[in-house]
């Protein structure tokens, strides 16, 4: 097949006008969308196409979609990164920053406020009560997230089986992350470049309105410069000042260190690297009791923001168990140092690649790459449904080994039915009836503390 070069069909392509809006207007609608971004990175993603594209019109739709495909190509939460990005696109550094942080603040206040609840009231049969219907209930949030990602992501053949490969290579062969996007990458430009596409809409190339776009997104090296070695200096000046006060093995030092390594590894958001921060938090730093990581799971689906902000929850625990301050006092350093490390990076990636990003736009094999790494997330986020509703159901979960493979063995005696009800009667209401999630969250909540109450 014949491919049209980028060049000749950038000649043919239309141009656009788009009303751009002031900053104060932009600020206003990206603070609504962090007050209203619950339901995790699909309900967020949702939230801001219908408001950026839909119903402000400040976006076309292939600039969010590549703009998209590029925060799901990065470490870190990709629905925040997203809001960064479209602040970016509108008001540059200062827009991108009030977009990312109105995005994150809102909740991080929350999740730090009822983490100090759990520390101090968790042992309370009540509290423990909702928090066992609150785990159940997440199940249920998390497969409503495959379904919706998998019907944005999967675009035919090719991506399913992308998808499928994906949650194989990581549950099972237990691959690492990265290799696995690198790979997925690499088919999505191989197949494009062969002659076919990777979109259900087949191989012919539209033209796409262009729209003139201001200075700052445009690659410019001097800009480039400056800007990493800001943002770098923002990153690691504050790591290397608690190293230097408070010494290695201090808490809040290991938390930098940890978050900051979490921060530019974390490919596919929170629903990718959560079971490996459980594991961590747990086995090695002691930060977390075990299940720990479901109940912060469960506390940051009320929260508006990025489901990643379960991290600070981390963070908190971690302050107040093993720094020597008050718990209470503890737990805010230990959040605060989490917010930092987890969120400044993010900016970082914003900031310095997206005017390169947006001179490949329209460079077809590049799109048709990052499309077949969205398609690969969603195995990563299928393994995350897998894994939740193995510790959900089960309260004992061994592993086989089969050959290369490692499958997960649950003790059957273990079951429980309680939570298999609740997630049940919240996948109804969130999946088949589209109930509002918080109102099923509080419901779950509820239900969970009549159970306990009754049986313990």
């Amino acid at each position: 097949m014949t491919m049209t070069s980028t060049e000749d069909a950038a000649a043919n392509v239309p141009t656009a006008s788009r009303a751009t809006p002031s900053f104060a207007e932009a600020t206003r609608v990206f603070a609504k969308i962090g007050l209203l971004s619950f339901g995790g990175p699909a309900g967020q993603i949702a939230l801001m196409h219908r408001i950026l594209v839909d119903e402000k019109r400040w976006l076309d739709e292939p600039r969010f979609l590549h703009a998209l495909n590029y925060c799901m190509l990065l470490p870190g939460p990709e629905a925040m990164q997203l809001a960064t990005y479209a602040g970016w696109l509108l008001h540059g550094v200062r827009g991108g920053l009030v977009a990312g942080l109105l995005f994150v603040l809102p909740g991080a206040v929350v999740i730090t406020a009822l983490s100090a609840i759990y520390m101090t009231v968790g042992h309370m049969e009540l509290v423990q009560g909702l928090l066992f219907g609150l785990k159940a209930a997440v199940l249920a949030v998390v497969l409503e997230a495959l379904i919706k990602v998998s019907k944005r992501a999967l675009r035919g053949g090719f991506m399913v089986a992308l998808a499928i490969a994906a949650f194989i290579a990581i549950a099972f062969l237990k691959l690492p992350f990265p290799l696995i996007i690198a790979v997925a990458a690499l088919c999505g430009a191989l197949l494009h470049l062969s002659g076919y596409s990777t979109t259900a809409s087949g191989p012919e190339l539209r033209p796409e309105p262009t729209y003139e776009m201001p200075e700052w997104t445009k690659p410019n090296a001097r800009r480039f410069f400056s800007t990493l070695a800001v943002w770098l200096a923002i990153w690691f000046l504050p790591l290397l000042l608690l190293h230097a006060a408070l010494g290695n093995g201090n808490v809040f030092a290991t938390e930098a260190n940890f978050f900051s390594k979490m921060a530019a590894v974390t490919f596919g958001g929170a629903y990718a690297v959560l079971a490996y921060v459980a594991q961590q938090a747990v086995e090695v730093y002691g930060w977390l009791k075990p299940d720990e990581m479901l109940t912060g799971l469960g506390l940051a689906e009320t929260t508006p923001g990025p489901l990643i902000l379960v991290l600070v929850f981390v963070g908190f625990l971690g302050g107040a168990r093993l720094s020597g301050l008050e718990p209470l006092i503890g737990g805010i350093a230990g959040a605060a140092v989490t917010l930092w490390f987890t969120f400044v990076p993010c900016f970082l990636w914003i900031f310095v690649g997206a005017p390169y990003v947006e001179t490949v736009r329209n460079v077809r094999w590049l799109a048709s790459a990052l499309s077949a790494v969205t398609a690969a997330v969603v195995g990563i986020i299928a393994n995350l449904a897998v894994w939740f509703a193995l510790h959900v159901l089960f309260a004992t979960v061994g592993e086989l080994a089969f050959g290369p493979f490692l499958l997960p063995v649950p003790d059957w005696a273990s079951f429980d039915g309680a939570s298999a009800l609740i997630a049940i009667a919240a996948g109804v209401a969130l999946i088949r009836y589209n109930a509002n999630m918080i109102a099923v969250l509080v419901v779950a909540a509820l239900a969970g503390m009549a159970w306990w109450l009754t049986v313990f």
